[in-house]
This record gives structure tokens, C-alpha cells and sequence, in this order.
């Protein structure tokens, strides 16, 4: 493929290639197609995508294993009066997932409870101890959302006191699944149509179920006298757990988030509402606020704090609750990101010493397994290879999490290496995958990892490059323009934010400002200016470049064009993500 630009080798060393057409001069309506087109959309399909809605991407949930048994069971303990608990996992899909199954439980007459496991005392996923204990306490169905695919041990202890669980989750399965009543989770590996929507988050997943749900009551004529609870209404959990767990945004995802986000502007859940005061939005959520504002605040709770929080923010309709809970989530959140600093610097300095290897995989005694997750993506991110971040504790055992690159399936070698012994427990899905592991085993776990995956890793890295979309002037980059990108989206993992290239430009003034970002107003040869900002990339080659390029050097830029809203202000901006020497 022809570099752009004929770029092969940028600042950051990177060849530039055209994501699909090279966009120049079009028209906004002309630029949208030109998008979705770039975006692996067919023409036929383009008025579906243009604006995806619930009902022009929403499958039938029937076509999912086990979802009807789920609904059925659901459904009796609704007519039944049961007692039924969600027991969710403690990160942003888990919450999510557990609060949209509860809320729609009220609407229909019962009084759900929620049940989040301690990160550090308790560990992923449902316990025997746990799932007995629920039991014992006299729930009569358990719903385990956002994990369960792997739970053997603790469902067959469910299963002997005799408590039906429903398992809804989105991670890999086995070929052998555990005993549970029903296991809908679109990545069974004996799925049929259902493996299309593998993608799905778990708080996907659960709004099927709940719609098969409504339908098996509605069936049953029990809306006759009582009005429906409208599960659109519920389109904001949804949303948020879709983005915070990264998934991919194409087909339904991509209709979850956008209209979820309209949901969200409503300000219909209370919590979110005061979630997002607590995190100084003053606007509607956006796609990027739900993944950098509201979705670790949310997980906050689970990482370092109380693992419930979340959910309990998600579930209130005490408008002065959810101002108390999204405050100290607030505060937890910046006691997170202390943490994860000390633990990045330790994990860093260790990689740095372990040469090229297909996998980054650290370990460290006393680092906080809150944090280990966020860890391992920014070594990804950093390295350009799947990571693995590993805590010690005291006992000498590890609790791990991993991050991945496109075109490497993590989960699948995390659940290879549990069936060859490496591992006390693991899963996951392609980009992520959590595992335990005695610590006399980490090496030999790395040096499973890096044979089993260098060849994927190798390709994967190999076929990096930075993709493009639209070249364009610096007058080009005008509010306007940012409004029909914006007509694309909503952008997220698997559906990327338009990049654009501005040029050729000259840096008239570069400076550094905040925490290492760096600020330039640049010229273009229409004679128009443009200001930009490469965040957090002074003391790198892309920084370096910038402050040093002066005026007489011209340079490309590519990044995402945005509306400086900072203050009130509507002019545009470039965020750089890469630069290369035009002359």
C-alpha cells in the first residue's frame, strides 16, 4: 500500500497510509460517507449507519443460546414474587450490567439486590462461598452479569444447594461450560447467529435479556393491569459500560452509545447526573467523557475503594445519595491515579530491563491490584505489545491483568495457559484478560506468552501504521469541519476518530504547558493559522520536533480536530498524535 503523503517514516516512526480514499475538498455530507465508507461500511448500508438506531441494528434476542430459558426463569420470578439477586463484577461493565438488570426489575415489581465482590478479599468473578452464602440468605435466583463464563467450581456449589443461577457475561468460554440454568454469553463457542454480536459488552448482553424479558411477560399478559417499564430508558448504563470496557463500537454497540448518550442528556438517573457534576462536566456526557470522566470514577470504587459504590450510585434515586457517592468516588479516583503513577513508574523501570519480548509481563510484590489493569494499558500503549501487569501479595500468589493489540488475541492464550497448569485461574476476551498465578510460575508463564504470541505480535506490530483520513489546510480546520466528523460518530474502540492531516505548516511559537504538553501555533500556505496541542509529548521525539522545528522547516500534522471549548471558546484545534518533515 502507498504511503500518504509519502510518508514512511515519521517523527515517531511510523509510515502514514490513507484509511480508505484520501478525502480533500469534500462537502460534509460527501465527507460522512467517505467516513463509514473508511470504516469497512457497505454502500448499501450507508443510511443504517449514518444514523444507527436500537431498531435498525437490534437483533432478535431468541437467536442467543439459552436466552429464552433466562427469560422464561426471569419471568417466574416475576410473577412469583421471588427473591432475586444480580451478582456483578466491580468494574464499569459489571456495575452497569447489575443496574440495569435491578432497575428493570423494580419496574416490574420486585425488590432485586446487588452483590459486588471485594477486589482484594473476595478476587473476580462468583465464588462458591459467595453464590452458598446469597443462597442461605434466601435469594432464589441468582443473575451473575459481566462474569460466571468460567466460574466451575462456585456454580456447582450453587448448584448443590439447590439456588438457580443465570450466568449473562461477554468473556471467552471453554469448550465445557459450568452448571448454571442458563449461560448467555454470545462468545459460546457452540453459539450459531449470536457469535456475530461477540463484541458486545456484558451490560449489552443484559439489555437482550432484558427485552426478551418484557416480551415473555408481555406474552404472558402481565401488562394488561401494570404499565411496561420502558428498557430504552436504560439506554445510558448501557452506553457507559460499552465504552469504559472498550467495546468495539460497530453495529449495535455503535446504536447502544448513540442513543444511550441522548438518555444520558436527559438526566434521568441521578447518579449519573451528580457522577457528572462531581467530575466538572458542564455539558451532556460525551462519547470520550463516558471513557476518561465518568467510566474511572465509576470503576474507582471497585479499584481502591468500597466495590459496591458503583452500583449503588447507578440504582439511587436519592438525589442527595448519589451527590455523597459520586463525591467519594470522586476521591477515590484521585487517590487511584496517585497509585497508578507509583505502580506505572515500578512497572516501567522493570520492562525496561526485559529486552523485546513479544508480551511486557511485570510482576511486583505490594503493588495494589486495583490499579494493575490501568497499569498494563499504559505499557500497551506505551510499547506497542500486548502487557500483562502482575501484584504479589503476601502469599505468593499474583493477580494479574492484560491488555492487547489488534489482531492479537489475548483471552484465548490467557485460557491456553490455564490449561497447561500455568495458571490458578484466567480469561478474558481479544484486548483483555485477567488471571491468577502462583508466583514461582510467572517466568515460566512469560516464556509460554512470548512463544505462543510473537508471531501474532510480530505481524500485528509490522502492519502498524498511522491511518488517515482527510488531508486539509489549516483554514480546512474550522468548527464546521469538526461538526461533520462529528456526524460519523460516535467514535470509539473499533469505529476510530477521524484523523486528519493539516499542511504543510510552520511552527510560528512552541511552548510547554501543564504536565509535559506542548502547545504550538503553526502557518499554513494558505496563509492561515492554526493552534495545536500534542499532549503529554515534550520530552518526545514528536515534542522535540515541534519546539525545535522553528519557522523556517516545514512539517505535516496529524491528529483529530476539536472545538476549543475551553472558557466558551468555539474556535478549532488540532490534537497531534504524529508529525512528519514536508521538506
Amino acid at each position: 500500500m502507498m504511503p500518504a503523503l509519502s510518508v514512511t517514516h515519521s517523527i515517531l516512526g511510523q509510515p502514514w497510509r490513507w484509511r480508505g480514499l484520501a478525502a480533500e475538498g469534500l462537502d460534509a455530507d460527501d465527507l460522512v460517507t467517505q467516513l463509514l465508507l473508511a470504516r469497512g461500511v457497505a454502500r448499501e448500508a450507508l443510511d443504517q449507519h449514518r444514523t444507527p438506531t436500537i431498531r435498525g441494528f437490534m437483533p432478535d434476542p431468541s437467536i442467543f443460546r439459552d436466552m429464552d430459558v433466562a427469560a422464561e426463569r426471569l419471568a417466574a420470578a416475576v410473577l412469583g414474587g421471588e427473591r432475586v439477586t444480580v451478582f456483578g463484577d466491580y468494574d464499569v461493565d459489571g456495575a452497569t450490567s447489575a443496574a440495569l438488570l435491578i432497575r428493570l426489575l423494580r419496574g416490574l415489581g420486585l425488590d432485586p439486590q446487588a452483590y459486588i465482590p471485594d477486589r482484594l478479599m473476595e478476587g473476580y468473578g462468583p465464588s462458591g462461598e459467595a453464590l452458598v452464602r446469597i443462597a442461605q440468605g434466601g435469594a432464589q435466583l441468582i443473575v451473575t452479569v459481566d462474569c460466571g463464563a468460567q466460574a466451575f467450581e462456585a456454580l456447582d456449589m450453587a448448584a448443590e444447594v439447590g439456588v438457580d443461577v443465570i450466568v449473562v457475561d461477554h468473556h471467552k468460554c471453554a469448550s465445557a461450560l459450568p452448571r448454571a440454568l442458563a449461560l448467555v454469553n454470545p462468545n459460546r463457542l457452540d453459539e450459531d447467529e449470536g457469535a456475530a454480536h461477540g463484541h458486545l459488552a456484558a451490560v449489552g448482553v443484559a439489555f437482550l435479556l432484558g427485552a426478551a424479558l418484557l416480551r415473555t411477560l408481555r406474552t404472558r399478559g402481565w401488562f394488561a393491569s401494570r404499565p411496561e417499564p420502558k428498557l430504552i430508558e436504560l439506554l445510558d448504563l448501557v452506553a457507559l459500560g460499552t465504552v469504559a470496557d472498550v467495546a468495539q463500537l460497530k453495529g449495535l454497540n455503535r446504536a447502544f452509545v448513540a442513543q444511550g448518550l441522548k438518555v444520558m442528556a436527559q438526566g434521568r438517573n441521578v447518579g449519573l447526573t451528580a457522577l457528572a457534576r462531581a467530575a466538572g462536566l458542564l455539558k451532556p456526557p460525551s462519547c470520550t467523557d463516558l471513557g476518561f470522566a465518568l467510566g474511572p470514577r465509576i470503576n474507582a470504587g471497585g479499584r481502591v475503594g468500597k466495590a459496591d459504590l458503583g452500583v449503588r450510585l447507578l440504582t439511587t434515586e436519592n438525589a442527595a445519595e448519589a451527590e455523597e457517592i459520586a463525591a467519594e468516588l470522586d476521591r477515590l479516583n484521585g487517590e487511584r491515579r496517585a497509585i497508578e503513577a507509583a505502580v506505572t513508574e515500578a512497572a516501567e523501570t522493570l520492562v525496561a530491563a526485559q529486552g523485546n519480548r513479544a508480551v511486557a509481563l511485570v510482576a511486583g510484590a505490594g503493588w495494589h491490584p486495583g490499579v494493575i489493569g490501568i497499569v498494563a494499558g499504559r505499557l500497551k500503549e506505551k510499547l506497542g505489545r500486548p502487557a500483562i501487569v502482575i501484584a504479589l501479595d503476601d502469599e505468593g500468589v499474583g493477580k494479574g491483568s492484560g491488555r492487547s493489540i489488534a489482531g492479537v488475541d489475548l483471552g484465548a492464550a490467557v485460557l491456553a495457559a490455564k490449561d497447561m497448569g500455568l495458571l490458578v485461574a484466567g480469561g478474558g476476551h481479544a484486548m483483555a484478560a485477567g488471571l491468577t498465578v502462583a508466583a514461582d510460575k510467572v517466568d515460566a508463564l512469560a516464556d509460554f506468552l512470548d512463544e505462543r504470541l510473537a508471531a501474532g505480535v510480530a505481524l500485528a506490530r509490522d502492519d502498524r501504521a498511522l491511518l488517515l483520513d482527510a488531508v486539509l489546510s489549516c483554514g480546512g480546520i474550522a468548527p464546521g469541519l469538526v461538526h461533520a466528523l462529528d456526524a460519523g460518530g460516535p467514535y470509539g474502540a473499533g469505529w476510530p476518530s477521524p484523523r486528519v492531516v493539516a499542511g504543510p505548516v510552520r511552527i510560528i511559537k512552541a511552548d510547554i504547558i501543564g504536565n509535559g504538553h506542548v502547545r504550538a501555533v503553526v502557518a499554513g500556505d494558505d496563509g492561515r493559522s492554526l493552534k495545536t496541542i500534542a499532549f503529554r509529548q515534550a520530552e518526545s521525539p514528536l515534542g522535540q520536533a515541534l519546539l525545535g522545528a522553528g519557522p523556517h522547516r516545514r512539517l505535516w500534522l496529524a491528529g483529530r480536530a476539536r472545538i476549543d471549548d475551553y472558557n466558551g471558546g468555539t474556535k478549532a484545534e488540532l490534537h497531534i498524535d504524529d508529525a512528519a518533515w514536508a521538506d
